[in-house]
């Protein structure tokens, strides 16, 4: 007997929202992050402070942060391009008390205790974590060129904890790619 898989209901568009991250080396050694998020009006719409035509913005932010190889970020710029009400960017200044803050395990609940809520913007604030996760990846990828990721795992010498050990399913601790990365014989420190 013959199985037949229901149609999809339709469906039409309403909202989308575009998150794009890059990650650059620059000359000094540094890294710039750069996020932008757009939320986009298919039909347009009828706003309190102004009216959208069909394909334009409700938000467009960008968020570019500096970090060094440590990822403690050394600036933030922050620039709201396209908002609902004329008073959205009035909040970007507060984004410059993450200086100094490291991108690491719990930086996006340290971000929204310094900017979350009515200290800052709702939609910058969640982009911290895309940005987050970009300039790990930008940064091993620079070590990946460097060498340096190699390099520390040759010989016999202890190897601290990976940062992603324990991050993902993956990576959890009794997990085949963590023995590969981090091997029992030379953890630096007891295993979990």
């Amino acid at each position: 007997m013959e199985s037949h898989t229901p149609a999809p209901p339709g469906r039409r568009l309403l909202h989308t929202r575009e998150i794009v991250c890059h990650g650059y080396l620059r000359d000094d050694g540094l890294l710039d992050v750069e996020g932008t998020m757009k939320d986009i009006s298919p039909d347009g719409s009828d706003l309190f402070f102004k009216r959208l035509a069909p394909g334009e913005d409700l938000h467009r932010m960008r968020i570019t942060l500096t970090v060094d190889t440590d990822l403690v970020i050394r600036q933030v710029k922050v620039h709201t391009e396209a908002a609902p009400t004329p008073y959205c960017a009035d909040g970007n200044a507060a984004y410059e008390a993450l200086q100094g803050l490291q991108i690491g395990p719990g930086f996006t609940k340290r971000v929204r205790a310094l900017v979350g809520g009515a200290k800052g913007c709702t939609h910058l604030t969640e982009l911290f974590g895309p940005l987050a996760t970009t300039a790990m990846q930008a940064l091993h990828a620079w070590r990946r060129e460097t060498g340096s990721l190699r390099a520390a795992h040759q010989g016999e010498a202890p190897l601290p904890r990976p940062w992603l050990a324990g991050t993902c399913q993956a990576y959890r601790h009794d997990g085949e790619a963590l023995k590969v990365i981090w091997p029992l014989h030379r953890r630096a420190e007891p295993t979990a």
